[in-house]
């Protein structure tokens, strides 16, 4: 049977959003009754956003309305006519220069809000560095006055997918049912803020001495 792109996000909206019954989310979804049970106990997946399948065209209306007028009907999964999303490679994220002063209040948006994320998962979503973390973190940030929490989803810094994921595998591990965060996946010399930094330091010492700068040979 084919399930919902993020079956647990979803599972976390349909408990939130609509009358159907345990056993009804948990076929759609792919979940055992009582993992559902327990997400309307609040007792498991906490701090998974809800993913609405109406809206992202996993689900039509009318499968919906039927599923709660008749708690025996079991709801499928639409066909997306749009291509599988593409998988983002480990290569660094590109963030626009507009963008880039963002990432301190995205930092402080994910501590405030997602604790239980690792700082290699945190550097892996917005593209930044422990440091700028660390500095956040205990307010050393140079512009710590400044920063205010705002969602990196809403700042265009990561997808609400990729941050879907990372919160569910958090989840897992603190629970102790998922794999350890592999803090070494992730190259900080060649992450976007440091490339970054280093660009804009050898533009002005092109700027100041009237050579090419390494990384434009």
């Amino acid at each position: 049977m084919t399930l919902p792109l993020m079956p647990k996000a979803t599972a976390v909206w349909l408990v939130e959003n609509t009358a159907l019954t345990f056993d009804q989310i948990a076929k759609f979804c792919g979940l055992h009754p009582l993992e559902v049970k327990g997400i309307a106990d609040g007792e498991v997946f906490q701090g998974i956003v809800g993913l609405d399948p109406v809206a992202h065209g996993q689900l039509v209306q009318s499968e919906l309305d039927k599923a709660q007028t008749n708690p025996r009907y079991e709801m499928k999964v639409s066909e997306s006519a749009n291509p599988p999303p593409r998988s983002r490679s480990k290569g660094p994220r590109y963030t626009p220069v507009s963008r880039r002063q963002d990432r301190p209040d995205a930092i402080a948006w994910l501590l405030r809000h997602h604790p239980e994320l690792s700082d290699a998962q945190v550097c892996r979503l917005i593209g930044t560095t422990k440091p700028t973390i660390k500095a956040v973190r205990d307010r050393s940030h140079w512009n710590s006055q400044n920063i205010k929490p705002v969602d990196p989803v809403t700042l265009g810094l990561c997808s609400q997918i990729e941050l879907d994921q990372a919160v569910q595998k958090a989840a897992d591990r603190v629970k102790g049912e998922g794999a350890p965060d592999d803090e070494d996946d992730y190259d900080e010399a060649n992450a976007p803020e440091t490339l970054e930094a280093l660009i804009e330091v050898e533009a002005e010492e092109v700027e100041e001495e009237g050579v090419a700068p390494g990384w434009a040979n």
